[in-house]
């Protein structure tokens, strides 16, 4: 049952993507609008309709809901909008998939279309709405037709989207949860987060690291009651999903913020889609370290939360806003990467963010942030600075470092820290799950995924502090002191020595070859040296 929702539920999307290939926007910067916001409207039409029959027997009898709603009266409609369940946007009969299915034959189709969009986006503006750092309101749709540069195929392409949405109903998709929501989501968004996406690429964390994260951070049972979490990175949200879901939706509001447009329309849809909708208030637009939105109440210092996770851009070019970061030295206490004279690009942003995430954690907060694996041996500058902090601290908890490869859009081996701002630990668990995961085929590239037993034992040795040969160890703050801060797992494995036993004669007889060995190189070398000399006189005297 399952695999047929989800076959249909992915049949829908393929079609609204060949219908903006047919009309020239095939992998156009604008596509991604369009198919999310035209997916989360057939999602939105179809759970009010759901909603609908709930508290209405009328409807619920009906042979088409849509018909007994329009027959209502206004003072009946209003009756049913003020017990309607507030995740669900109110919609008007002249809001409705069927409405406009009615209205094709009209030759300014695509007028319909668009106003419908921006009068449902402005009738739910006060919960459906997401915002900037400027406080400027981003609403639920936006006219779409207007990205066909011919005026002449606007009405068409309108009309070819409708009728992608009237044969599907996502009506027996409402009872399925995060797992088969998170797969349609990856697969809806999946042509829109490559590395392509400009100076702030969006990053897609891959399911099976958000999962871990997710699991390492929120024991599987506990039971939580009104916490708080965020991600200053968010991109399209897939940490902050993996993260509710282990707590319960229920149980925790999601703060969130992303300088990126791109980001905020995925991230919107994916709240939507997770029963997040009272989160939407809290979804933000704009640069978390030089503008970050969520403060305290006074508004003077950083809002702090329960949880913090992110998987932040490694490395660009912010030298326009470097010196603005730079001048908040209590927030980035470790320092700001300096601009290189030459790779401006290779900025090292993931080290300010780091300092951000640790900053946001209440005194019992938890998080966890994606940064390269270089980091976790860095000798010096600002990685040094932070490195020597949270373990001086006692705040780093654990370390997990990847497979490479895991990441659709980054070739950079990638770890995982954990942070516990408790700081109740006594031992730091390191592990390398570097040589884990299946290698498969996507497009061009070779990549690789973790399969659920791997995750499975990465949570379970983690949760244990247990101690695997060439896998992981469980290390007190005073050895990684020892080993220079190094949070490489790597090197804490006992290195090993086999003994072979061998007769007299075989050892004089190995040492025999190693000394002709030996020997045989130092003639080659004095040999070349020879060559070398004579070449250089030749030089000489035809100077």
């Amino acid at each position: 049952m399952n695999q047929a929702i989800k076959d249909k539920t992915i049949a829908l999307i393929d079609a609204l993507k060949a219908t903006c290939q047919t009309y020239g926007m095939g992998n156009d910067g604008n596509e991604y609008k369009i198919i999310t916001q035209v997916f989360l409207y057939k999602y939105l039409n179809d759970k009010f309709g759901f909603e609908l029959k709930k508290i209405s027997p009328k409807i619920a009898d009906a042979p088409k809901w849509e018909e007994a709603y329009s027959s209502m009266s206004e003072d009946d409609r209003e009756d049913l909008m003020d017990r309607m369940n507030p995740d669900v946007p109110c919609l008007n009969p002249e809001h409705l998939i069927s409405n406009l299915w009615n209205q094709q034959s009209k030759g300014d189709f695509d007028l319909i279309f668009d106003s419908t969009m921006t009068d449902i986006a402005d009738k739910n503006m006060g919960i459906f709405a997401t915002q900037t750092t400027q406080n400027t309101k981003i609403p639920l749709f936006e006219k779409l037709t207007q990205y066909v540069t011919d005026e002449a195929q606007r009405a068409p392409f309108a009309r070819a989207l409708v009728d992608k949405l009237v044969n599907f109903s996502f009506e027996e998709v409402f009872s399925e949860h995060y797992d088969f929501f998170a797969s349609i989501f990856e697969y809806l968004i999946k042509d829109y987060n490559t590395a392509g996406g400009g100076k702030y690429a969006e990053y897609y964390t891959p399911h099976a690291i958000a999962t871990i994260m997710a699991r390492l951070l929120v024991s599987d049972n506990a039971d939580l009651h009104n916490m708080e979490c965020y991600d200053p990175s968010a991109g399209t949200g897939t940490l902050l999903m993996a993260l509710a879901h282990q707590i319960g939706e229920d149980r925790c509001t999601i703060f969130s913020q992303d300088i990126s447009q791109r980001s905020n329309k995925m991230l919107k849809l994916n709240l939507i889609l997770n029963g997040l909708v009272s989160s939407l208030d809290h979804a933000i637009q704009g640069d978390t370290l030089v503008s970050p939105y969520h403060k305290s109440d006074d508004g003077q210092e950083l809002r702090r939360f329960d949880y913090v996770v992110s998987n932040p851009p490694f490395k660009m070019d912010f030298s326009d806003t470097r010196e603005k970061i730079a001048a908040m030295p209590v927030r980035f206490w470790a320092g700001v990467p300096k601009v290189p004279a030459k790779k401006k690009e290779s900025m090292a942003i993931y080290t300010c963010f780091i300092q951000h995430v640790i900053n946001s954690l209440k005194d019992s907060g938890k998080g966890a942030i994606v940064i390269p694996t270089g980091f976790v041996t860095a000798k010096s500058g600002v990685e040094n600075n932070i490195l020597k902090h949270i373990v001086d601290e006692h705040i780093v908890y654990g370390c997990v470092s990847m497979p490479s490869n895991v990441f659709a859009n980054t070739g950079t081996n990638v770890s995982v820290l954990f942070f516990d701002n408790s700081k109740q630990t006594d031992k730091v668990v390191l592990i390398d799950a570097s040589k884990m995961g299946e290698e498969y085929q996507d497009g061009k590239n070779k990549k690789r995924r973790l399969r659920d037993e791997e995750i499975d034992k990465i949570v379970s040795t983690f949760q244990n502090k247990e101690a695997i040969e060439d896998f992981s160890v469980a290390v007190t703050y005073d050895e990684i002191i020892e080993k220079k801060y190094s949070l490489a797992a790597g090197q804490y494995f006992d290195v090993k020595i086999e003994y072979v036993e061998i007769t007299e004669e075989e050892f004089n007889e190995k040492m025999g070859e190693y000394a002709s060995n030996l020997q045989k190189y130092f003639d080659e070398g004095n040999e070349l040296q020879k060559e070398i000399m004579e070449q250089l006189g030749k030089v000489r005297l035809e100077k």
